[in-house]
């Protein structure tokens, strides 16, 4: 069900939708997202374009976070 759900919420923000979406599905705001904004204990951490956060993410909680959902 996962898939179907990302499915139309990818088809709603290539229709021009504006969305604020909370999740552990990293590959959705990959592909999706304008901004991505990483939260750790209620707190903004990080806060980039996907593709800078994806490929050097700056605080160290991030990387740790990635690293652990990614390899």
């Amino acid at each position: 069900m996962i898939k179907e759900v990302l499915d139309v919420m990818t088809g709603l923000v290539r229709d021009g939708m504006n969305m604020l979406c909370v999740t552990h599905e990293m590959s959705f705001p990959r592909e999706v997202a304008d901004e991505v904004v990483f939260m750790d204990q209620g707190s903004i951490v990080e806060r980039a374009e996907p593709e800078a956060f994806f490929s050097s993410p700056q605080p160290q909680r991030a990387r740790e976070f990635l690293n652990t959902l990614l390899h």
